[in-house]
């Protein structure tokens, strides 16, 4: 009785995923790639001016709810306005040939622009919509120095089944020079996240990247409800610096939903299983380029790319209006690992 009942569970899913409309919509004057699920808003692939790379933002789960933190394109009240180059989804690093392309932005001092990173978004190249919507996207990495070193052609597939929002994306990077991913923590898949998916134990501080700059985090855990959990059982704040196929990241909001974001790691991607660049303050990111920065332990990585070569990144992200088990979380990794 119970295979019959979970078997039409499964056919109910199968034909939701079946009903539900997915819309890819480029609008290059506003600079953006609108993507809708029956009609209602789950992201949306943006590379303003105002930012040094492009982004999906916001994410908007199945039931309504943003769980992407606002600033700094549309900030909102509550929120922490620190890290201003953590924007909706992005990927890039903070050390490739001695440049950082995971701290610029707009609030970079003139003087250190030279050391910096930005990633163009160059064109669309398509967009599919239909049970499942596609876009394909290519941008470029270019130094402080003005030297082109990636061209990237990024491959964004949406979806959605019961309450379970997906985006595959499948990041293919060319090297025009030979390229080091020196060992770094800042990396690689960011998201960064509302404010009820903060942890309730992050007191804020100050946090330095590589170069040393210093950002102050203020504390804020009023309706902070967030808690990490990995492939290895880690939880919380032990999630930092530690290796995992998936980790995932279940909060409240204070009108009673239940939200969850994971990302999925893929045995196709270097260094596989990636570590976590998981903050309290809502910086979530895998990280499969750092090793010796998380674990002193381990050797130094300094990832290399020769030029002319391809390395191709694989990730899933999940976004779930109800609170995910570890074991979905093992199926859902099982069922992204066994795709090529």
């Amino acid at each position: 009785m119970h295979k019959l009942l979970a078997g039409s569970l499964l056919v109910m899913s199968s034909l939701h995923a079946a009903w539900a409309k997915v819309e890819v919509k480029t609008d290059t004057a506003k600079q953006r790639v609108d993507v809708t699920i029956d009609g209602k808003p789950f992201t949306a692939y943006v590379w303003p001016n105002s930012l040094m790379k492009p982004v999906l933002f916001p994410l908007v789960a199945a039931d309504g709810v943003t769980v992407t933190r606002g600033y700094p394109l549309e900030p909102r009240d509550g929120e922490r306005v620190d890290h201003p180059h953590h924007a909706g989804v992005w990927f890039n690093y903070g050390n490739a040939n001695g440049f950082d392309f995971w701290n610029n932005s707009t609030a970079i001092k003139a003087e250190q622009a030279p050391k910096m990173g930005t990633i163009h978004h160059e064109k669309i190249v398509s967009t599919k919509s239909g049970a499942s919507g596609e876009l394909v996207a290519d941008s470029v990495w270019e130094t402080g120095a003005g030297q082109k070193i990636f061209n990237q052609r990024t491959k964004y597939v949406f979806s959605q089944m019961g309450d379970t929002r997906m985006i595959d994306m499948t990041v293919r990077m060319t090297a025009l020079e030979k390229v080091v991913f020196h060992d770094d923590k800042e990396g690689m898949l960011g998201i960064r996240v509302a404010h009820f998916l903060e942890s309730a134990t992050e007191k804020g501080g100050v946090f330095a990247d590589a170069s040393g700059r210093p950002t102050t985090v203020t504390g804020n855990t009023a309706g902070a409800t967030g808690v990490y959990l990995t492939s290895e059982g880690k939880e919380g704040d032990a999630v930092w610096s530690t290796r995992g196929k998936w980790c995932k990241l279940t909060g409240h909001t204070t009108d009673g939903h239940t939200e969850t974001i994971a990302i999925l790691d893929h045995t196709g991607n270097p260094n596989y299983p990636t570590f976590w660049h998981a903050r309290g303050y809502g910086l979530f990111a895998a990280n499969p380029l750092g090793q010796k920065i998380f674990d002193n332990k381990m050797p130094q990585l300094d990832y290399t790319v020769d030029k002319g070569k391809t390395i191709t990144f694989h990730y899933r992200i999940l976004v779930s209006s109800h609170d995910v088990s570890a074991e979905e979380m093992n199926k859902a990794s099982s069922a992204f690992e066994a795709k090529k």
